[in-house]
């Protein structure tokens, strides 16, 4: 699994916690800092960057999510699956630091993994939709 891959993943599992549970920012940084991929600090920093501009930017980024996915309300998809498009979106919008289509790969990915089997369909097609209402080149 590429590094990235992994800061990827645990910013997931720490937007999934933020998600469900009411720890703020503060704590699941810490329990995430605690982690055996903290010890990287490329790594680390990587996550925490991707994990916190995502929360701080949660507001626009379910703006744009919802103004794709008309039939599926932020309340109506899986939490994982909400996460995921959150996490992506936020790499695409405001961090640019990969390729789009890499980080829609990815995206997938991590909805395949850690969600249904209709995930990956499903997240493809809303940050496909996203990217191309907003812009952003995808190489064809």
């Amino acid at each position: 699994m590429s590094k990235r891959r992994l800061a990827r993943e645990n910013c997931l599992q720490s937007l999934y916690l933020a998600d469900i549970t009411r720890l703020s920012q503060e704590t699941i940084l810490g329990m995430f800092q605690m982690r055996e991929f903290a010890g990287e600090p490329k790594v680390f920093e990587f996550y925490k960057g991707l994990f916190t501009a995502t929360v701080s930017n949660s507001g626009k980024i379910d703006e744009i999510i919802t103004s794709i996915s008309k039939n599926w309300s932020l309340d109506r998809m899986s939490a994982v699956d909400r996460c995921v498009l959150r996490l992506a979106v936020c790499e695409m919008m405001f961090l640019a630091d990969a390729p789009v289509p890499v980080i829609i790969d990815e995206a997938i990915e991590l909805a395949k993994k850690y969600s249904t089997e209709n995930s990956g369909k499903f997240v493809n097609g809303v940050l496909d939709s996203i990217a191309k209402k907003h812009n952003i080149q995808i190489p064809k």
